[in-house]
This record gives structure tokens, C-alpha cells and sequence, in this order.
């Protein structure tokens, strides 16, 4: 049914002829932009689940500058949603909103307004007048009505807000934060969301997160996201970005993918803005963030935290601003690697405990708070048992393009015991600094077969089979055909499903690498046999350490001549 069309159920002037379920009440929920309206959408349910005497419908209201995919997400959830224009016609007994900005139509009916972020915390511009207004704040009119009722998570943003509007008194109510509370049940499940994401074991998440404006961590620096991955050695560390949903409804999927693009052909997982953002920020290791919530949220849950951005639309007194004064600065353009390292390293989960405490009171008991106040509102009985359950959040999906070409710096130790060869790599698709080659130091471009772009793939010193070859015959047929067509190519090596590797070279010896200790990428085992070639190593039955980056662990790898006899080509 297209937007504009009035409702005829479950709302409407003849809704009791058609409708299957009358409640005794009913609930329209103000939807202005995507931010405001996933708040509600991720809370309503666990309040109102298994009663059927509320009804509950949701308005559009259309007039924000970010209203796009409003609609979508509330057609994707299944939501009945009626125009602005039939919200008094529908005779609410309740208006529910995360939106501070909406123009409630005349009534009676109470206006519940949830925050959608951590209080009262930044300046925002004002949609109404020029100039800029505090975020959360509803109008002074609906203030004056009588109708309004503002939750709040933490005492202190009472009398925040009293301070700059004196008419908000006693219309204030204190529930907690949903949200936070989610987030901290569902803390200990952060190794399974790690794994649902795609991240390697052994590897650390880097999440930036962002808030949207020009003072924003992407609005200040659109390709730190690169840098990041550049710096970071790619067999340590996966790269998540959350971005608000003002930055996609705002500018466009197309736009943002189009910015990033380098960065997400290096693997960046860009999470979608909807849900997934909350299991993503658990999964986290560290969180490089700005003033935004999300990274506020990220160090109440005991994260690492360093500042890449943080704007000056911060308020003074807030949670927000005693974070910004707490956490650490990320030079954006120094040792981003050093600096990450160091703040895992000196990781205290108490370290923005005062801050957390600022933020949200009696953590874990929201739900149940406002749930008591949702219905008292309604002027229902609330329903028993009277705790709305608490749940952890659902798995995300796997995001991020598979990386399919890499840089490749070796380093070869020859002098004492079996020869030991350091493996360090970072995605092609991002720059980065890479230290001159020496005689034990050498640096080569790694590609994928399935590499799309044909300049790095007609470059690269190392070939890569797409996937395990399913014999040794079939591998070495692949490693001659693949020497044969790129002359460039100094080294073909292919997986084999029942493991371990084949390597064939330029000049046509043939090698087979077999790998004891963790599973490793076919890039990993090929840079040691390259390694050992540019360092005019023997390779035969050669037993070699591998090191991987700073992990102490060591991989060995025995290489010797294949056993097949079958020579490339």
C-alpha cells in the first residue's frame, strides 16, 4: 500500500469491520528517521510481547533532511504504517517516539519520547530555525502542553536539562538506557560474534565507529579507514566500520561504498547501520571512535578506546565530554599500528568506568522500567511475570569483501638452527610504508587468481590458486598454466584439499610445503618458499620457523621435492 494512503485496519473510521484483533488501546509510533525509529523497534517488542489489548501502528513523519529508508525499514519489519495526516484521526491513547523533532498533531494523548542515543550529549542543527539546539529536546509547546514525557537513563541529565530548559521540569522520567543494557548481557558472546563476522581466530577487530556531521570520524577523515588497514598487518587484525544512519540516509549506500572503496577492497567489514551494529561493537577488541554514542557504548563495555575525531557540538558536563577528556588522542597520521597495540596492551577494563557510571543508572533493569512506565501511561495493568525477558543479540552476518592480492615483506634469519622467516602483509588495494629491501629483507606483490584487477594480477611475483586444487596432478597442472601465461609470475602455488601445498618456479623445480600448528593462508607458506628463493636458501627438505607478524606462536614448514614427479606445464 503506497505510504500516503489512510489506513482502514487496524485503525480507521470502520476498522472494528475489518480488523481480527481489537485491542483496548492503541499505540501509534512516530517514525522520523532510521536512528529514532530502530531504537523503538528494538525495545517495543520485548514490552508489549504476548498482549494483545494494545494496538500498534506507526506514522511517518516525513519532514526530516535524513527520512530516507524509513519507510523501507519499517515495511521490512512488517509494520502497518499509516500517513502523519491520519495520527490524530486514529485517536492514539499513546504516542511513542526516539524522535524529540516531531510535530505532534493536537490531542490529548500522551507523547512518550525515548532518547535514541546517550542523553542530551551533543548540539545538533536545528530543522525549525537556524542555528543549532541541543539533541533530545523536545519544543518548548510540547513541553508547555503538558503531553510530554522525556526518558532519560541517568539522573544527571535532569538536571542538565533542567539548566537550559526550565520547562521540562517534572515532565522527565527515569528508565535507563535499553540499549546499553543489551549490549552488556550479550558481552560475553563476543568470540562467537567475532566468528560469525568472518574474523580469523587469533586476529584482533579494530572497529571505527562514527557519528554523522563534518566534525564526525568520517567526515574529518573519509580515508582513515584505509590507513588503518595499511598499517595494520593482515594476519593480526580484521577492520569493522559503523557508521550512523545519518551518514547513509543522508549521502547513499553508493556514496559511502564509492569513498570507501579502497578500503573495502582491503577487507573492510562495513556493517549494516540497522541491528547489526550492536554484535559488531561487542565483537569488538578496540574501538577507534569519535563523540558519537557507539563509542561511548564501546568503553562503558570496558573496550579500548582511542579518539580519532571528537567534535566540538559535544556539550560540556555530559558522559560524552568526560570521555572525550578521558581517552586517549589517535594520531591519524603517525604509527597507527603502535598505537593500537599499545592500547590493547594497556587494556583496563575499569578505565571508563566513572564515565559509564555518568551515563547510565542501574544498569540491567530498563526494560522493566519502562515497560512500567509504557503502560502507566496507557493506563493498563501491566501484564505478569512483570521482567520482560532479557535476551542476547543475534548473530551478525559475514560482511566485507575477500581480499585477493596482497604486499608482502619477508624477513629471513639464516644464522643460527633451521632457517626462521617473518611474514608480514597488507591488502594491496590501500598503500602503505614499506621499508627498503635488503639481503635478508624483501618485499613482493601476492595475488589471488581471482585478483579482478589485471594490472596487480600480470604484476605480482606470487600466483595463488582461488581454492584447494583436488590433486596433487591438478595443482601442478594449475602452477604450469599459470607460469606459462604470465611470464611475470616468478612462483604459482596451489592448496590441496587434503592440505598442505604445491609451489612450482620459474625455473622449474617443483616444491610441496606441509604445515604443522594452526591452518594457514596458501599466502603464508609461499612467502616463506619466496623468502628462501630471494635469499638463495637451500629449499629441499628444508625445515623453516615461520613467524607471523608479532605472534609468538611459530608455524614449521618442511619443504622437499613433490613425491608426484610430475613437472609443470
Amino acid at each position: 500500500m503506497h505510504a500516503s494512503q489512510p489506513l482502514r485496519v487496524p485503525v480507521g473510521s470502520d476498522a472494528v469491520r475489518w480488523s481480527t484483533f481489537h485491542g483496548e488501546k492503541t499505540l501509534v509510533v512516530a517514525a522520523r528517521t532510521v536512528t529514532s525509529t530502530v531504537r523503538v523497534l528494538e525495545c517495543l517488542p520485548a514490552l508489549l510481547r504476548g498482549d494483545g489489548r494494545v494496538t500498534v501502528v506507526f506514522a511517518h513523519d516525513p519532514t526530516s533532511a535524513f527520512n530516507d529508508g524509513v519507510l523501507d525499514l519499517l515495511h521490512d519489519a512488517g509494520c502497518r504504517v499509516i500517513p502523519w495526516e491520519q495520527v490524530s484521526h486514529a485517536d492514539p491513547d499513546l504516542i511513542l517516539t526516539a524522535s524529540e523533532n516531531i510535530d505532534v498533531p493536537e490531542g490529548h494523548c500522551p507523547v512518550l519520547v525515548l532518547p535514541h542515543g546517550i542523553g542530551f550529549q551533543k548540539q545538533v542543527p536545528d530543522a525549525r530555525a537556524p542555528g543549532d539546539r541541543l539533541s533530545g529536546v523536545v519544543p518548548d509547546s510540547l513541553l508547555e502542553s503538558g503531553r510530554a514525557w522525556l526518558a532519560i537513563s541517568h539522573p544527571s541529565q535532569e538536571e542538565q536539562l533542567l539548566s537550559s530548559h526550565p520547562k521540562a521540569a517534572g515532565r522527565t522520567l527515569l528508565v535507563g538506557d535499553p540499549c546499553y543494557d543489551e549490549l552488556l548481557v550479550s558481552a560475553g558472546r563476543a568470540g562467537a560474534y567475532r566468528r560469525a563476522l568472518g574474523v580469523p581466530g587469533g586476529h584482533r577487530l579494530v572497529v571505527l565507529s562514527s557519528t554523522w556531521g563534518g566534525s564526525s570520524l568520517i567526515g574529518r577523515d573519509p580515508g582513515l579507514a584505509a590507513r588503518v588497514l595499511a598499517a595494520l598487518p593482515y594476519d593480526e587484525f580484521r577492520v569493522a566500520a559503523i557508521l550512523h544512519p545519518n551518514v547513509w540516509a543522508g549521502h547513499g549506500s553508493w556514496q559511502i561504498r564509492t569513498l570507501l572503496a579502497p578500503a573495502l577492497e582491503a577487507g573492510l567489514m562495513l556493517i549494516p547501520h540497522v541491528h547489526a551494529w550492536r554484535s559488531a561493537l561487542v565483537a569488538a577488541d578496540v574501538v577507534v571512535g569519535d563523540h558519537g554514542s557507539v563509542t561511548l557504548y564501546g568503553a562503558a563495555l570496558g573496550k579500548p578506546v582511542l579518539l580519532g575525531a571528537f567534535g566540538s557540538e559535544a556539550v560540556e558536563g555530559t558522559a560524552a565530554a568526560a570521555l572525550g577528556r578521558t581517552a586517549p588522542r589517535l594520531d591519524t597520521l603517525g604509527d597507527v599500528h603502535a598505537q593500537i597495540a599499545s592500547a590493547l596492551a594497556g587494556q583496563a577494563p575499569d578505565r571508563f568506568a566513572a564515565v559509564a557510571e555518568g551515563a547510565f543508572d542501574r544498569p540491567g533493569q530498563s526494560l522493566a522500567r519502562l515497560r512500567t512506565v509504557l503502560y502507566h501511561l496507557l493506563d493498563l495493568a501491566e501484564p505478569l511475570p512483570a521482567p520482560p525477558p532479557e535476551r542476547c543479540l543475534a548473530e551478525p552476518g559475514a560482511v566485507g569483501a575477500e581480499v585477493t592480492s596482497w604486499t608482502v615483506t619477508t624477513a629471513v634469519a639464516l644464522d643460527e638452527g633451521p632457517p626462521a622467516v617473518t611474514v608480514r602483509r597488507r591488502p594491496a588495494a590501500v598503500p602503505g610504508v614499506d621499508e627498503d629491501e635488503t639481503a635478508t629483507r624483501f618485499r613482493h606483490l601476492a595475488c589471488d587468481e581471482r585478483e579482478p584487477e589485471r594490472r596487480l594480477v600480470e604484476s605480482a611475483s606470487v600466483l595463488l590458486r582461488g581454492g584447494p586444487a583436488p590433486s596433487a596432478s591438478a595443482a601442478l597442472r594449475w602452477v604450469g598454466q599459470t607460469l606459462e601465461r604470465l611470464p611475470g609470475c616468478r612462483l604459482a602455488a596451489a592448496a590441496l584439499r587434503g592440505g598442505g601445498y604445491v609451489a612450482g618456479l620459474r625455473d622449474g623445480r617443483i616444491l610441496e610445503a606441509t604445515v604443522t600448528g594452526p591452518t594457514a593462508h596458501p599466502g603464508l607458506p609461499t612467502a616463506v618458499v619466496y623468502a628462501l628463493l630471494r635469499a638463495g636458501a637451500p629449499l629441499e627438505d628444508a625445515l623453516v620457523s615461520l613467524r607471523v607478524g608479532e605472534r609468538e606462536e611459530d608455524v614449521t614448514i618442511r619443504l622437499r621435492a613433490p613425491s608426484t614427479g610430475v613437472a609443470p606445464g
